[in-house]
């Protein structure tokens, strides 16, 4: 199961958290320093997941992927494959940077509805929703339309009710 989401930039300034677990504000900002400090310092050369961090519980892992400036954190339990996790992360980058055409960090700060929503057709409750990256840009792209839709009546019922107190 998923613990956790984080996307965190080479500052250390979190850009996306999203947990599966209840945890106290205050625990969860002393969970994000410490996988920051952990995976910051870590070598490119060496593997993508940590094991038994000590902010988290046992049997906990930590799965990244480094994408320019920014650090995928998926924090994940003892039953997750570490690649399975790996090209998961790659999804999800992949469906960001297909809905953003070409993501940087502005996107995820400026857009964060979006980017939740994506993540939210990937990820739901800790558990794994698809993997398809065509079925999660066709999800995407369904909801920019029902929300478009609804734009356009919301401004035609605004349009009626000014001119019926007009007239």
């Amino acid at each position: 199961m998923i613990k956790g989401i984080l996307v965190i930039n080479n500052h250390g300034k979190p850009r996306l958290t999203k947990f599966y677990e209840h945890i106290p504000v205050e625990r969860q900002q002393a969970m994000i320093k410490e996988c920051f400090m952990l995976i910051s310092k870590r070598s490119d050369r060496v593997c993508n997941f940590l094991e038994d961090v000590g902010a988290w519980s046992k049997d906990t892992k930590l799965v990244y992927r480094v994408y320019a400036t920014l650090y995928f954190i998926f924090v994940v339990d003892g039953s997750e494959s570490e690649l399975g996790i790996l090209d998961l992360i790659h999804v999800f980058v992949e469906s960001l940077d297909h809905v953003f055409e070409n993501v940087c960090e502005l996107d995820l700060i400026f857009h964060t509805d979006k980017v939740h929503h994506i993540l939210d057709e990937v990820v739901m409750g800790g558990m794994v929703l698809e993997t398809n990256l065509q079925e999660i840009l066709t999800s995407v792209k369904e909801q920019e339309e029902l929300e478009s839709k609804g734009s356009k009546i919301a401004q035609a019922k605004y349009k009626l009710e000014a001119a019926a107190a007009v007239g």
